[in-house]
């Protein structure tokens, strides 16, 4: 007796399976760059008195913690007043607020991990299959295992999450990131060899469908080779049917196998490591933690800054050195994202900047760290999102009223320049007014 034909049908052969839905979204061509999508994370927030932004374009004035942006201020949109309702009024004045990219509450149960499923993952779920990597998810402290105000400090180190009770992994090494894009030279590719190796299952499974799924698994065989045959004339012109990556090969060297132990080294890394990502179109969608919240990094690096952990320089009780040292990693963190910006728009695609095509988010899920105040997040955009994304604006939605402040709402917006349609994120179902334009 035959064996039934699963609904979700896979094709397996020389120890490699096809999942067939899979391979049908590989047809589609690009006629020009595609959008990017990255985020860029900074724990404990920042100094109040000094994140504010005036006028507008070169002229656009900075307050101290957001100076070093200055160098694109032209690139870039100044977001005042968006929050997450449900993450200030949490009675977990730290962890409670951990909750940038979902703006769902965290479990306030010790026994239960639940936080809700990030943007970044809803996006790699439904379009992250147009590049070999749906998501890359990164870091530069490790997951920490403490507890603080008795929860997990799971949600402290971790950005992304894949599902509500599931964190993405985060990966902090940067040869391990290097090794993802590049690709281990040994392993299988999708050629020809691995597509007559699955052949024979193909006609087993040819003898247990019906006459009209017989003709769909032809039709979806024949698109396989179809793809194949551009794939091998890609590789010989050197292009991808109308727009092609700006690298085929990696312009970096391989870093080392080990965990790099100067901060700023190991932060410039990660940020090359995203531009190559990009080049290359190995992913389209990225986060980044700079630090994880309550972060334990010690910034002594910085002249000025004695050797505290950032998480006493931010629980500062307003002591003015302490504060003064505090607006020291708020500058530094600023210019990580100005380094990547600047990076991204130095890069040509025809006419137009990788920065051009990309939306890139700066955010902390705090607003003042020393208070744990979340009434409003520092939120900067940059990049034109592919033409949708008027920059050197500043936009202010304290005066809007609560309903019209929902940073989801942001989020709502751009998951639809990315096309990604959701009728409802976290605490709303409204898009942001302004952002486009």
């Amino acid at each position: 007796m035959s064996q039934p034909v699963s609904r979700r049908n896979f094709l397996r052969g020389a120890g490699v399976a096809l999942a067939l839905p899979w391979m049908e979204s590989a047809k589609a061509a690009l006629a020009k760059p595609p959008v990017r999508f990255g985020c860029v994370y900074f724990s404990n927030g920042i100094e109040p008195a000094h994140w504010w932004a005036k006028g507008a374009g070169a002229t656009m004035e900075l307050g101290l913690a957001a100076k070093p942006l200055d160098p694109i201020r032209e690139d870039m949109v100044f977001i005042r007043g968006l929050y997450h309702q449900l993450a200030f009024v949490s009675t977990s004045p730290h962890l409670g607020r951990m909750n940038l990219l979902t703006g769902l509450p965290v479990s306030l149960d010790p026994a239960v991990i639940r936080l809700g499923t990030t943007m970044d993952q809803i996006m790699a779920r439904q379009i992250g299959q147009q590049s070999a990597i749906p998501s890359l998810v990164l870091g530069i402290e490790p997951n920490e295992l403490r507890l603080e105000d008795g929860l997990s400090m799971i949600y402290g180190s971790s950005l992304s999450w894949v599902s509500p009770n599931k964190p993405a992994a985060k990966e902090i090494y940067p040869a391990r990131v290097f090794d993802q894009l590049v690709g281990d030279p040994n392993g299988r590719r999708l050629d020809r060899s691995i597509l007559d190796a699955v052949l024979d299952e193909s006609k087993s499974m040819r003898t247990r469908v019906n006459a009209s799924d017989k003709v769909k698994l032809d039709e979806y065989l024949e698109s396989i080779r179809g793809i194949e045959t551009r794939i091998e004339r890609a590789s010989k012109e050197e292009r991808l049917e109308g727009w092609r990556p700006t690298l085929a090969k990696p312009n970096l060297d391989r870093p080392e196998e080990k965990l790099p132990q100067v901060i700023p080294e190991h932060m410039k890394l990660m940020l090359d490591l995203i531009v190559l990502a990009f080049q290359m179109d190995k992913t389209r969608i990225v986060t980044l933690m700079l630090n994880n919240d309550l972060s334990q990094m010690n910034f002594k690096f910085l002249q000025g800054v004695r050797g505290a952990l950032h998480l006493d320089l931010t629980h500062n009780g307003k002591a003015p050195d302490l504060e003064a040292m505090y607006l020291k990693t708020n500058q530094f963190h600023v210019q990580q994202f100005t380094y990547l910006v600047q990076r991204m728009k130095a890069i040509d695609e025809g006419g137009q900047s990788l920065l051009d095509n990309s939306l890139m988010m700066f955010a902390s899920s705090l607003f003042d760290g020393d208070a744990h105040s979340a009434e409003q997040l520092p939120i900067v955009l940059a990049g034109k999102a592919g033409g949708a994304m008027k920059t050197g604006r500043i936009l202010d939605y304290m005066e809007k009223g609560d309903d019209n402040r929902r940073c989801c709402s942001l989020y709502l917006s751009m998951m639809d320049r990315f096309g990604v349609k959701v009728d409802k994120f976290g605490d709303t179902d409204k898009r942001l007014d302004g952002l486009w334009g």
